[in-house]
């Protein structure tokens, strides 16, 4: 309770009272398996809005920017809920997130596309959202996971390990990984020795390990959130000595995964997140941009940003508030041709489109370049854990 008030704070600080405002969605797992990860992606987001506010706001005018949080907990029913207040009650013009693929393909299938209202979200990468018949109303600011699987397939076996045990849980976001993964790495030569779906939110997971232990394979991978089955399954693997070494992606990467389980049991752990080249100048601004935030590199963060700005400015390409006009003008402000906005230069991209010209927004991540589907290409890093208990990251080539 205490997250979502603060969050709630948050929102009513991006506001001036007695200023217009224009309420744009802010959906997100603000309780459930990864609420700490939540938490800090709220904090890019908001950080994106004050940008926009503290550079004249929106149109001629200067109407504020107003995030409106909605709790989906990382559930699909939740969201429907949280999606249909948002819409129906609140009336925002668009929305940022859901951040779970699960949450996110509810809420679009059954309240934003019916609506006609545009969601982005920074962090649901199920493939099969790929897939949605959503008249052009569903974006995402990260990759797919059919590529992510790829990167991690090649990462394992260029460490050298050819067998592997997998489990994932049972959701849309770690099945559609899992099977990604799974077949990516088959395919370059690696073996899945076992494979088992499990129940998220067990007491334990001594029965799915004794069977992934019993195939005898080089390391574990495991596809499931931190907060309702990982951290679990990657104790009691350790308990039983069933494996020692593991990856996984970015449902795992929360420092409560050290906390909870030490140094020692996950230093042959690694686990990739979508990332950022480091080396542009859009990276660059960002970084100094959010210096003042508690992990400005923290799973998704980057995202949550790029995708809370680039909302505001298709809102203000589109010159009002009118969420038919939202999809056209998110592809306009995002892809070429146009000068080029970094992250922060609110005040330049208002007066460019003011003037009719087209921009073009270079995000932290990369370019958001958005095919006919509303992907976007990306990178990924690799994240270990440093003998100081952090979690350090690395670009994979």
């Amino acid at each position: 309770m205490r997250r979502i008030l603060l969050a709630g704070a948050a929102v009513l600080a991006t506001a001036t009272a007695g200023t217009a405002e224009v309420k744009l969605g802010s959906l997100g797992g603000v309780t459930g398996p990864i609420a700490e990860i939540v938490a800090l992606l709220m904090e890019g987001r908001e950080l994106a809005a004050r940008h926009v506010n503290e550079q004249g706001g929106l149109f001629a005018d200067g109407q504020q920017l107003t995030l409106v949080v909605g709790d989906s907990a990382c559930d699909p029913k939740a969201a429907v809920d949280a999606a249909t207040k948002l819409v129906n009650v609140d009336q925002v013009v668009a929305i940022v997130g859901p951040n779970c693929s699960g949450a996110t393909l509810a809420a679009a299938q059954s309240v934003t596309i019916p609506a006609g209202v545009v969601i982005l979200s920074e962090s649901a990468t199920s493939p099969a959202i790929t897939a949605l018949d959503d008249k052009d109303l569903v974006f995402r600011a990260a990759p797919s996971d059919a590529y992510q699987g790829i990167a991690l397939a090649n990462y394992i076996l260029g460490q050298g390990v050819k067998t592997v045990a997998l489990t994932n849980a049972n959701d849309d976001y770690n099945a559609g990984l899992a099977a990604e993964f799974a077949k990516a790495f088959e395919a370059a030569g690696g073996k899945i020795a076992a494979h088992q779906v499990h129940e998220p939110n067990k007491a334990n997971y001594r029965a799915e390990v004794a069977t992934l232990g019993g195939a005898k394979a080089d390391a574990l991978v495991v596809f499931a959130y931190y907060g309702s089955s990982g951290i679990a399954i990657i104790r009691n693997a350790l308990e039983t000595g069933a494996y020692s070494k593991f990856f996984g992606a970015d449902g795992m990467v929360n420092d409560e995964l050290v906390n909870q389980l030490g140094v020692d049991a996950l230093k042959d752990a690694a686990f990739t997140t979508p990332g950022a080249d480091d080396s542009t100048g859009a990276f660059k601004a960002y970084m100094e941009l959010a210096k003042d935030l508690k992990q400005p590199l923290g799973p998704y963060v980057p995202n949550a940003y790029d995708a809370t700005f680039l909302l505001a400015l298709a809102i203000e390409k589109a010159g009002s508030a009118d969420r038919s006009k939202i999809a056209a003008a998110l592809r306009e402000v995002a892809t070429p041709p146009g000068e080029v906005i970094l992250p922060g230069e609110w005040a330049k991209a208002k007066a460019l489109i003011a003037e009719g010209k087209d921009i073009n927004y270079e995000g932290a991540t990369g370019s958001l370049d958005f095919d006919a589907a509303g992907d976007v290409p990306g990178t990924y890093t690799l994240n270990t854990v440093t003998p100081d208990g952090k979690f350090a990251a690395k670009l994979l080539k």
